[in-house]
């Protein structure tokens, strides 16, 4: 089978040999990661230190240690930094609305289009100052902290792989990867951008910001550019019920707990166990989970915005589908 990126998955490709604790192993390390890194914001009063889609970052980096992020170092380090510088841009330019998210997105997009980046949480990265309202510059270092030191850890944490030359990948890796490439075409930027510009709306009506909260745009780039591979794209009627809970977890262990080390590697389990729970792999929900520590006072409406914005997505979605499989039945 060849995927839509152009990835070939061949029958011989579905053997897995990847130990189990390796999997297990780079689930707890991402957790020690997102403490430590917790920790460091903790001890220099930069929230923003926590970017929240390290989480997604750092489970698959540390999971599929020779997949796509883990690959691409540099790329991982350098993408949500400069995503980051424009998104502090436009929030110190422009207020909240269609140009600054649109321009901030677009933005985003091109420097990933450009690099030809598989990092797509970049874009989360260049949202997240317009959502919260960050202007300050020390924004983009306190990502590059982070995302620095990731792929550091990862090239040890790879090198500690047994049987290295003999690793084969499995099926759902070889997937995972061409989602994490650059799409190609562009009839899926135009329905991505049709999709913030109506959510834009509902948040305009309705107040509620995190109704296209930062991750998924990250999500929506995965599920409407690589629709024939993506994982959840299969299964989008679970999305909105998996964020909503990953959503609710965060905002209650944040309430219970406040912004601690321990708030973040619980959040951070939390999020895992309710992918593995759904048998979901998105990583950018991960996100969402840890959210609530770099958020004022967050509410219940936090996580019912998530899930309203994810329902809404995903009805945007299924709506994609079919006027795709209509255009292509009459060409």
């Amino acid at each position: 089978m060849t995927t839509a990126s152009g990835v070939s998955v061949s029958p011989g490709d579905v053997a897995a040999v990847t130990p189990r604790w390796t999997r297990l192993g780079g689930e707890m390390l991402a957790v020690v990661f997102i403490a430590i890194i917790a920790a460091v914001a903790n001890t220099t009063g930069a929230f923003y230190v926590l970017f929240p889609e390290l989480g997604a970052l750092s489970h698959d980096v540390f999971t599929r240690p020779r997949g796509a992020w883990a690959s691409a170092p540099v790329l991982l380090a350098l993408t949500p930094s400069l995503t980051g510088v424009i998104g502090i841009l436009c929030a110190r330019a422009l207020p909240y609305g269609y140009a600054s998210v649109i321009i901030t997105v677009v933005g985003s997009i091109a420097v990933i289009l450009a690099l030809k980046s598989p990092i797509a949480p970049a874009i989360s990265a260049g949202l997240l100052p317009l959502v919260l309202g960050i202007k300050s510059w020390w924004y983009p270092p306190g990502i590059l902290l982070g995302t620095v030191a990731l792929p550091l850890i990862s090239v040890v944490w790879k090198r500690a792989m047994p049987d290295n030359e003999a690793y084969r990948p499995t099926a759902a890796d070889l997937l995972d990867d061409a989602v994490e490439l650059v799409p190609g075409g562009y009839w899926w930027l135009v329905a991505l951008m049709g999709f913030v510009g109506i959510a834009i709306f509902f948040v305009k009506l309705t107040g509620l910001r995190f109704i296209l909260f930062p991750p998924l745009v990250v999500i929506g780039f995965e599920m409407f550019g690589h629709t024939a591979v993506c994982p959840w794209a299969r299964r989008p009627l679970w999305l909105p019920v998996a964020c909503f809970f990953t959503a609710l977890g965060g905002l209650l262990l944040r309430n219970w707990l406040g912004v601690e080390p321990a708030t973040a590697a619980l959040s951070m389990a939390w999020g895992i166990i309710i992918l593995r729970g759904f048998d979901l792999h998105v990583p950018p929900a991960l996100a969402v989970a840890l959210l609530p520590l770099v958020m004022d006072s967050p509410t219940i409406a936090y996580p019912l915005s998530v899930g309203a914005g994810t329902l809404l997505m995903t009805l945007w979605f299924l709506a994609y589908q079919r006027a795709a499989a209509f255009v292509a039945a009459r060409l």
